[in-house]
């Protein structure tokens, strides 16, 4: 059951950061949404999902990953939605399979409030219905992945950074194009999968590896399995193409990298410079949905 509420309509489409709120299965659940200054409904624009990473929120997300820059430069719709926790606007994480705290504790459906605020903004500004895309940090893109297999029917194309993909089930309904960056040396969730090295979470989680998700979407979205691939400094790039439906699926490796958002601000408790690599994913994510938006359908 899904109730809507916050401001007004007229009122959410003045230029800005507005705060909105609406009621899935029963909770309350908010967002911070940023129209550029050039929106103005007239034609339809793209919507970018950022999600934040485990203990956070969105305005951190907001801060860290300069999306809502990047919206003002390009063209699009960004929206920051918060997860759930024992208090109101911080330490919120998501229920992205076996992660995390709160969101895991109490089976919160994730899937569910996203699909939602999917359709509210849908309601409310002009959206490019092939042009929706979710990216996320840590337990954000953990979040990212599952969307990709349960949001097919909404979701263009997924980014996941520092996170990894570790539902049981994934059955995709329709090919979903990817691009995930991550560090070599993340200590939170690990290169290779593993037990984390750093934990804050009181529930034990062993996560896949980075290569288990490519493998996953590459063979999904039936894509050539032999890759492009070249470094750029200390990044190492593989791209998948020739995929169903104009699909793609691409990894940044950051050698030496840590659990960052590569050319974003650290987190302030528990993410490590996001300098290595010399690359902003904000800016390669946005070039890449803008290139994979959903196929017309017939």
């Amino acid at each position: 059951m899904v109730f809507l509420g916050g401001p007004a309509c007229a009122e959410e489409k003045t230029a800005g950061n507005h705060e909105g709120s609406l009621v899935v299965d029963g909770r309350t659940r908010t967002y911070l949404l940023h129209v550029p200054a050039a929106y103005d409904g007239s034609h339809p624009w793209a919507l970018v999902v950022v999600l934040h990473g485990g203990g956070g929120n969105a305005k951190n997300a907001q801060r860290m990953t300069g999306f809502s820059g990047e919206a003002d430069k390009k063209g699009f719709l960004v929206v920051y939605p918060n997860g759930t926790g024992r208090l109101p606007d911080r330490f919120l994480t998501w229920n992205a399979g076996n992660c995390c705290g709160y969101a895991l504790e109490h089976n919160v459906d994730d899937a569910a409030f996203i699909r939602a605020l999917i359709g509210k903004l849908r309601k409310e500004y002009n959206i490019d219905a092939r042009a929706v895309y979710v990216t996320g940090i840590s337990n954000g893109g953990m979040l990212a992945y599952k969307l990709g297999c349960e949001l097919s029917d909404l979701v263009a194309a997924i980014a996941p950074v520092a996170g990894a993909m570790n539902v049981d089930v994934c059955m995709p309904m329709e090919p979903v194009s990817v691009i995930a960056f991550h560090g070599t040396e993340d200590r939170h969730v690990l290169y290779e999968g593993g037990w984390p090295l750093v934990y804050y979470d009181r529930h034990e989680r062993k996560d896949n590896s980075v290569v288990h998700a490519m493998d996953y979407w590459v063979e999904r979205d039936a894509c050539d399995t032999r890759p492009q691939e070249m470094e750029k400094g200390l990044v190492k790039i593989k791209s998948w193409s020739f995929c169903l439906q104009g699909t793609s699926v691409s990894l940044y490796s950051i050698i030496g990298g840590g659990h960052a958002w590569p050319g974003g601000t650290a987190e302030r408790m528990w993410g490590d410079p996001p300098e290595i690599g010399g690359i902003s994913a904000t800016e390669i994510i946005w070039d890449f949905f803008d290139r994979h938006p959903k196929e017309k359908r017939k």
